[in-house]
């Protein structure tokens, strides 16, 4: 008897047919976000779960009380609770590496259209507003030979740092746990501390997972230590800045401008603030979105789900959760 999985989000058909091979599943094919009480009713009998995120709390493994894996469709795991995962004998996986190419990418474009005001002219040119083009409101900062600081030099931000040291031979200081020595060799990266990176950087981005120790690790304190002339991005998780004190920074003029792809609440409220400023440009936390990524992603939760509701160890078990893998 095949093992019953529910799939709480529309996925590529190829990916579907690989877990019919192994499982009884049921899935959730619709374009907006299963509510509640739909996936609440879904899980009650299944073995395994694949969703894009979704809180692990007491009330949603009392729903799901034969749960072997929950599968995250996803790099980031801050929605586990990993001693309740223990527990209750669940386990974890996400789908690291296949999206970090494709939000290096993003990151690249959003300081570009940033620095050099794309989305502003784009629009310009298309309200048939182009009469000429010497208005200083429309000139930009150089990206090229500029100093960008990294914090957080994980995958993803040596990825940034390839980019920007060998294709804009930009300088690259970084602020991380511990120091990446492969990317000050390759890209010349510069170890810094954190309010050094702050006070030099000419674009400051912020790549790091949201833990209790990075939440709001940036706020008025470490924007006031940044050059009036600087950039501020955010491409990891809302919550590691404290976006109301970024909005003073803006609105005062201790930094230039801004480019984001997450906020502390998603979707982002209609009447915030960054929404109405020109020198931010607002992405809809779409890093990973590209349909190749996408369906890497999709592909990789799938091996990890059908590992664990079939008794092996799931590739991508989170680090946290090592310790919940079958001796072989």
């Amino acid at each position: 008897m095949k093992p019953k999985v529910y799939i709480a989000k529309p996925i590529p058909l190829e990916v579907e047919e690989y877990i019919a091979q192994y499982c009884e599943y049921k899935i959730w094919d619709k374009k907006e976000a299963i509510p509640q009480d739909v996936l609440y009713g879904e899980i009650a009998d299944v073995d395994g779960l694949m969703i894009s995120k979704w809180k692990v709390s007491e009330e949603f493994l009392d729903h799901a009380p034969k749960l072997k894996i929950f599968s995250n469709v996803a790099a980031g795991y801050e929605n586990f609770d990993y001693e309740l995962m223990k527990k209750r004998n669940v386990l974890g996986t996400n789908t690291p590496h296949v999206l970090d190419d494709s939000v290096a990418d993003l990151a690249l474009g959003l300081i570009l259209m940033t620095a050099r005001k794309l989305g502003r002219l784009n629009q310009y040119v298309k309200d048939g507003s182009w009469s000429r083009l010497d208005d200083e409101d429309f000139l930009g900062q150089d990206v090229h030979h500029a100093t960008l600081g990294i914090i957080g030099m994980g995958n993803i931000g040596e990825k940034i740092a390839k980019r920007a040291a060998l294709g804009f031979d930009m300088q690259v200081l970084y602020n991380n746990r511990s120091r990446r020595p492969e990317a000050e060799e390759k890209y010349g990266a510069v170890y810094t501390e954190l309010d050094v990176l702050l006070q030099k950087a000419d674009f400051v981005l912020v790549m790091l997972p949201l833990s209790p120790e990075t939440e709001g690790l940036i706020g008025k304190r470490e924007f006031d230590l940044m050059k009036p002339t600087s950039f501020f991005f955010n491409c990891s998780r809302g919550k590691i800045v404290k976006e109301a004190e970024l909005i003073e920074a803006l609105q005062t003029g201790s930094i230039k401008g801004a480019g984001l792809d997450v906020y502390e609440t998603e979707p982002v409220d209609k009447g915030n603030p960054l929404l109405k400023m020109d020198n931010v440009v607002t992405m809809p936390h779409m890093g990973s979105a590209t349909e190749a990524t996408r369906f890497k992603m999709a592909m990789t939760a799938a091996h990890n789900l059908v590992a664990g509701v079939t008794g092996q160890n799931p590739p991508n078990l989170v680090k946290e959760l090592k310790d919940m893998a079958k001796q072989k």
